[in-house]
This record gives C-alpha cells, sequence and structure tokens, in this order.
C-alpha cells in the first residue's frame, strides 16, 4: 500500500510538472554612447532592430549616455544613434542571450575620426560585434595630422584661387599693377604653380608696353624675363612659355637669346611653329630690326607655307631694303619680295592685306598676277 501510495504521488508530481506553461526567455542589452564632441551622450534615441526578423526597439540614453533594454527576444540585432528621425551611426551582428547582457559602446568620435582615416588611406582594423577597434594614440594623431593638412591645402588652393582670378580680371582691365601685386600674393601661397609666374611674365609685360621711359621697360621686360623662367623651370617643355618669355627677351633687345627660345618653341611644338615665328618677326619689326625680322617671317612661311600673313610680312620687310636703279628711277626690290606678295595674293586674294599686296606688286614689277588658291587657306592676325 505504501509503494503504491508513493507511486500514485510521483505520478501526480509528474502530471504537475508536465501541466506548466513554457516561459518566454528575454535577453538584455546595455552600453554607452559617446557624442563627436567625445562626451557622453545623452537624451539620444537609439534604435535596436532585428535583423533575422522583423523586430523594432527603442531607449534613450540617460544623462551619462548610458542605455539598458531588458525585453529584448533573443537574435541578431543592429544598434543605430537616431539623428532628426534618421539612422546617423548603427553596428551590427549584435547576439543576446539569456545570460550575460549584449554590450554596445559607440564612441562617435572615434567613428567620425575612422572615416576621417578612410579618406586619408589610412588602414584602421575594424572591431567585432558590438564595438570597433579603439583608435590608439598614434592613429588618431596620424588622423588628425592628415586632416588638418587636407584643410591647409583647401584653404591655400581657395586663397590661390581667389587671388588669380582677381589678377586675371585686372588683366583684362590692363590694370597691369594689380595684376602683378595679385599674382606675386598667389605666387607666395604656392610658389609651385607655373601659370602664376607665366601670368606674372606677361603682366610684367603688359605694364612695360605701356611705359614710355625706357630704363623703366628694360626694368620691367628683364622682371617678365624672370618670371618666365620660374615658369619654365617648373614647367620646362612648354612650347608657350618659350614663346613668350622670347617676347620679352626680343622687346628688351636681347635678340639672340629670343631666337634659342623660338627654336625651342618649334621644337616643343612643331605644329605651331609658324605662329612662333612669326611673332618674333613681329617684335623685331616694332624694335625696327629689319633684316632680323625678315629671316623670321622666312622660317614662318617655311614652317607652315600656307601661312598667308607670314608671306606679306616677308615681303614688307624685304621692302625697306629694296634699291633704285639710278638710271632708269625703277624698284629692283630684293630676292623674294615678288615671290613673297605673289603668295600671299594666292592665299589670300581678299585678305586684310590683299590691296597693299597687290600696289606693292605693282610698284616692283608694274604688273599683279591674278592667280589665286584656296581663298580661305590664307591665316592672319598676331598669335600668342
Amino acid at each position: 500500500m505504501v509503494r503504491n501510495a508513493i507511486c500514485a504521488a510521483g505520478f501526480f508530481c509528474l502530471l504537475v510538472l508536465s501541466s506548466q506553461t513554457a516561459m518566454a526567455q528575454f535577453g538584455r542589452m546595455n552600453g554607452n554612447v559617446k557624442g563627436e564632441d567625445g562626451k557622453p551622450l545623452a537624451n539620444a534615441v537609439i534604435a535596436i532592430d532585428r535583423e533575422d526578423i522583423r523586430g523594432h526597439y527603442e531607449v534613450k540614453t540617460d544623462k551619462n549616455g548610458r542605455f539598458f533594454h531588458a525585453g529584448l527576444p533573443l537574435g541578431k540585432f543592429s544598434v543605430s544613434v537616431m539623428r532628426d528621425g534618421k539612422k546617423f551611426f548603427s553596428l551590427g551582428g549584435i547576439q543576446t542571450r539569456v545570460s550575460d547582457p549584449a554590450v554596445v559602446d559607440i564612441d562617435l568620435q572615434q567613428e567620425k575620426m575612422r572615416t576621417q582615416a578612410q579618406a586619408e588611406g589610412i588602414a584602421i582594423p575594424q572591431g567585432g560585434a558590438g564595438a570597433s577597434t579603439k583608435l590608439t594614440e598614434e592613429q588618431m594623431a596620424a588622423i588628425e595630422k592628415a586632416a588638418k593638412e587636407r584643410e591647409e591645402a583647401i584653404q591655400k588652393r581657395q586663397a590661390l584661387t581667389g587671388k588669380f582670378d582677381s589678377a586675371m580680371q585686372a588683366m583684362k582691365d590692363k590694370n597691369f599693377d594689380q595684376a602683378i601685386s595679385e599674382f606675386q600674393a598667389a605666387a607666395e601661397v604656392d610658389p609651385t604653380q607655373d601659370v602664376v609666374f607665366a601670368q606674372l611674365g606677361e603682366a610684367y609685360s603688359g605694364k612695360a608696353l605701356q611705359s614710355k621711359v625706357s630704363a623703366e621697360k628694360k626694368e620691367l621686360y628683364d622682371k617678365s624675363s624672370e618670371a618666365y623662367q620660374k615658369a619654365l623651370g617648373l614647367k620646362p617643355d612648354d612650347a608657350s612659355y618659350h614663346n613668350n618669355y622670347a617676347l620679352a627677351l626680343a622687346n628688351n633687345g636681347k635678340l639672340e637669346e629670343a631666337r634659342g627660345e623660338l627654336q625651342k618653341a618649334a621644337q616643343l611644338d612643331p605644329p605651331n611653329a609658324g605662329r612662333y615665328y612669326f611673332n618674333l618677326g613681329a617684335v623685331l619689326v616694332n624694335t625696327n630690326h629689319m633684316q632680323e625680322a625678315s629671316d623670321a617671317f622666312r622660317k614662318a612661311t617655311e614652317a607652315d607655307p600656307n601661312f598667308a600673313d607670314a608671306y606679306y610680312h616677308l615681303a614688307v620687310s624685304l621692302t625697306g631694303m629694296a634699291s633704285v636703279d639710278p638710271a632708269t628711277g625703277q624698284v629692283k626690290p630684293v630676292a623674294g619680295t615678288v615671290e613673297a606678295l605673289q603668295k600671299y595674293i594666292q592665299l589670300a586674294p581678299t585678305g586684310p592685306n590683299a590691296d597693299a599686296a597687290k600696289g606693292l606688286l605693282e610698284t616692283m614689277t608694274g604688273a599683279v598676277t591674278t592667280q589665286v588658291g584656296n581663298p580661305n587657306a590664307g591665316k592672319g592676325g598676331r598669335g600668342r
């Protein structure tokens, strides 16, 4: 009887145990949040979202930047700091458990520096779920240095652009004193910009052309040449710099040096060699060096056989060397003069110098050759 009673009691206990409802299991989560200033982020909304199935929970940090949630189901979550209703920063792959709470620490200052590090190409290892690897003092110093250098570069670029644009506007207005001042200031901001020195050379040459005082003109052309030398020191393969440097030299009476620079320009940029020699010829005419000018214009025609204006100015420079037969009073042109005029008329029969060319040709030969070529083949104007 006793044994049966014991068995009956045991059976009753089993029935009682089996009738109990299984209890739900919940996980806990807590953490600390610091703002971008490195201080605890108080009263911030923290969004906790299930990653495996749908589920969204929210808590707020206290005055010390701490948050806690005790009623989370077991699973994987992402934790986000909210700002203006949007996720500002998130960490994922955080697993909740029955035993220990999941700890999530977020340092937005560290994350900001981590983003800067990525922008600067500095490799920073990532931490595991719920945390990021804390930056070392060396890493933080490297990031801060890179950010500072980048900010300084941006400020330098802005200052350089502002001064350069102001100088170019002054050049457009032919205010060469202001242009020189602005270009010099730009060169102080960044002395590695070849275009700044090249434009400074242009500004000095522009002011020299305005000057009526010989000594001042010479000084300005010397400064122009010095600026071009600096530009060429930074970019020696720029044909236009050699060309403009040559013009400054020629205007200053340094013809041999000018020829040397024009030769370099022509070698560096053969398609535009005719234009470079034409420019030299024009400067030599203005400085009353007609023989040298004719040599330059002849080189321009050799470099570009379809350069109409080069033929015309070659003829004009040679005309000054013509002689007059004392017996007949007839003009005796220098060899090549008539041919140059005929070539200009052929290339540019309706060009701006066509009537003058025909008049010169008639004076020298008593007739005008009317054979023409392609009326669009002629080139006019002075190029720089």
